[in-house]
């Protein structure tokens, strides 16, 4: 299908950073803006991440191009690719190059290859177009596998029968293009996918392969839309029998995030285990998360519902109870607890005024004031923090009388 090569041109010149980019490529071997820079920018959109590919050395290219533009390189030799960054560009440059894999889900053996080559490697239509970006190339459209002509139809389209096998992960990346670019998967693409589903090609890939698609996934703009593309291909029980996301659930604890400075992502896994964490316990280990974020996704699942339950139970409850109930729990306890329908005014207080609270003394005015190092001094400060929650106390002389008076 026809592209003004003369629009596409401009498009490539008026990208952030192109200024930079297009002058440091002289000399060096072919280039084109490939994967979904090209793609978003034939959809009329900002290329954000700039993907480079070099007939050539892509390593030895971003070294030139680092040393031209006084930027620094981050080399990662297996894939003979590297990134460049400067204080006005970030460009990741590799190798043209095809692919091959020993085993299913295993890693692929890489070698260099011309452009056609590189491009058919690729997981879809849509990310198997090229751009130039020199001379007499420059904004000329390479697109040997028409995925043009699948983004104006509107569908995600593998480009070979074994794509799903090979990659597995392409199932977990076929929900997130198509949410967020609205495209349809293509009826055989569809058929392949269910297929590859089916027969456990998801068991072929580590638990971190999975893990990182799957953050990737809920990083999207509409992260529930996403998850129900994941249900509609059978994914997330495949992943684990007891795994069965509510999409709508999954968008709530996201906006829960917002209003909670919880992490969004870590808060939209939590809701996907939510509604059996003692099962999918086993499945959370097995992603490999570090351990902070774990624990914190593992917390949020199980304690959400019982904080619902409670401030259900009494709303109006006191600061110093509703303090009780939610102090320690981190962040996406809250968001999750928001999707699930906890009373958001009380949350709110928490967030946004209760857990700032502060006493004005300490336990070394306690031991001064002739109280005993014991635990009397923690209980002494914890029934003063409840009652200046309360409104009983203000000012460190009430404190003071307040904790030597619990103490005694």
């Amino acid at each position: 299908m026809f592209v003004d090569v003369n629009d596409l041109r401009e498009r490539v010149r008026v990208i952030p950073g192109a200024d930079l980019l297009l002058p440091a490529l002289e000399g060096l071997p072919p280039a084109y803006l490939v994967g979904g820079a090209a793609r978003d920018l034939l959809r009329g959109e900002r290329a954000l991440d700039l993907d480079v590919a070099v007939e050539g050395d892509g390593v030895l290219a971003a070294q030139e191009i680092a040393r031209r533009l006084g930027g620094t390189t981050t080399r990662h030799e297996r894939f003979g690719t590297a990134t460049v960054t400067t204080e006005r560009l970030r460009v990741d440059v590799a190798s043209t190059r095809t692919e091959t894999y020993d085993q299913p889900g295993a890693l692929p053996r890489v070698r260099w290859a011309p452009l056609t080559e590189d491009l058919a490697r690729r997981d879809f239509g849509v990310n198997a177009m090229a751009i130039g970006l020199k001379g007499d190339e420059l904004g000329r459209l390479h697109d040997p596998l028409g995925g043009l002509a699948d983004l104006r139809e509107g569908v995600i389209r593998v480009l070979h029968e074994q794509s799903f096998v090979d990659d597995p992960t392409r199932l977990l990346r076929a929900a997130r293009y198509a949410a967020r670019l609205d495209l349809a998967l293509e009826l055989e693409t569809e058929r392949l996918a269910l297929t590859a589903v089916e027969d456990g090609a998801l068991l072929t890939i580590s638990g971190p392969r999975v893990r990182h698609e799957l953050l990737l996934l809920l990083a999207e703009t509409d992260p529930g839309k996403a998850v129900e593309r994941l249900k509609a291909m059978d994914i997330p029980r495949a992943l684990h029998p007891e795994l069965d996301p509510d999409p709508e659930l999954v968008a709530g604890a996201e906006l829960g995030a917002m209003e909670t400075d919880a992490d969004r992502v870590l808060a939209g896994l939590a809701a996907m285990v939510s509604a059996d964490p003692l099962s999918l316990g086993t499945w959370l280990e097995r992603l490999q998360l570090p351990a902070p974020e774990r624990d914190r996704i593992a917390r949020a699942a199980g304690a959400a519902p019982r904080v619902v339950t409670a401030l259900r139970l009494r709303d109006q409850r006191p600061p110093s109870q509703l303090a009780r109930l939610l102090a320690g729990e981190p962040p996406e306890t809250l968001a999750l607890a928001l999707a699930l329908g906890a009373p958001p005014a009380s949350i709110q207080d928490w967030t946004s005024k209760l857990r700032h609270v502060r006493l004005e003394i300490t336990g070394d005015d306690l031991l001064r004031a002739g109280v005993p190092e014991s635990a009397a001094i923690g209980r002494a400060l914890e029934g003063t923090l409840a009652r200046k929650l309360d409104g009983e106390v203000s000012g460190r002389e009430q404190e003071l009388a307040a904790a030597l008076e619990i103490a005694s």
